[in-house]
């Protein structure tokens, strides 16, 4: 069942496949050259992989799971779709562990309300990174998201 969007004119078409791209790659990526509040709704919901975080202090969790376990990330949209209240981001994240390198693809479907996201559902290759790094520093890595997910489970 679609359930029907409405009607969005072409600049904010734009404008929030501009947002969606700057969100992921200024904030997501951890490197803080933006406040999350210029891209996200205070009542913001984060759905990552099975996770779900809340407002911008989930954000801030949710990056965790990434910083936690790589260094100098960096997040590219190489791909948009934009239809109705919603964009459709394909990127790829770059980083390091322990001097490994790391990439991954994912895809955030964001919901704009009031020209800010609302809501993201994102998916990435999560297993595709842990391949890259190795059964060491995976099982490392696995030991160290224990604190972040804790904190998550408290979060909702």
């Amino acid at each position: 069942m679609t359930i029907p969007t409405g009607e969005v004119a072409d600049a904010d078409r734009l404008d929030m496949g501009r947002n969606a791209k700057c969100a992921l790659e200024r904030v997501c990526s951890g490197a803080g050259l933006d406040p999350p509040s210029r891209y996200y709704s205070p009542k913001f919901v984060d759905h990552v992989n099975s996770l779900k975080f809340y407002g911008l202090e989930g954000i801030r969790l949710s990056l965790e799971l990434y910083t936690n376990v790589l260094s100098d990330i960096k997040i590219e949209v190489v791909d948009q779709l934009v239809e109705g209240n919603r964009v459709t981001s394909r990127f790829v994240i770059k980083g390091v562990n322990r001097g490994r390198q790391a990439h991954f693809n994912g895809i955030t479907i964001s919901r704009f309300e009031n020209g800010l996201i609302i809501e993201d559902w994102s998916v990435t290759d999560t297993f595709s990174m842990l391949r890259q790094l190795g059964l060491w520093r995976s099982i490392l890595v696995t030991l160290r998201q224990w604190r972040t997910l804790r904190a998550a489970a408290k979060n909702r």
